[in-house]
């Protein structure tokens, strides 16, 4: 009998709920209409400070259109191959690049 390493079909099946946090989810999810209310009141309020009025704002945009995707900066040397996926390129085939594409330093 083999031990160790990844068995196929084990472990829980993608998109499966995670138990643990469902009564949490389910318990939390009836003030979401509440917390939307409060954030929108707290932006539209000249009382509150500038910060939390910005703050609100953000938390509102993220929950209504997700949040936007986040820049990666690598440095340091890549040993095989890179494989680079552009979000939102246009379809077909990639273009052919040469090392004088990239820009280096050193």
């Amino acid at each position: 009998m083999a031990r160790g390493g990844a068995r196929p079909g084990a472990g829980r099946r993608k998109g499966a709920p995670n138990k643990a946090t469902a009564d949490v989810k389910e318990a939390a999810a009836i003030y979401t209409a509440t917390a939307v209310a409060t954030l929108a009141e707290i932006m539209q309020s000249p009382e509150h400070p500038a910060a939390a009025r910005v703050s609100a704002a953000n938390a509102l945009l993220d929950r209504a259109h997700g949040k936007p995707k986040q820049a990666i900066d690598v440095d340091g040397v890549v040993n095989g191959a890179l494989t680079v996926t552009y979000v939102g390129a246009p379809p077909g085939p990639a273009p052919a690049l040469s090392d004088e594409d990239y820009e280096t330093e050193g």
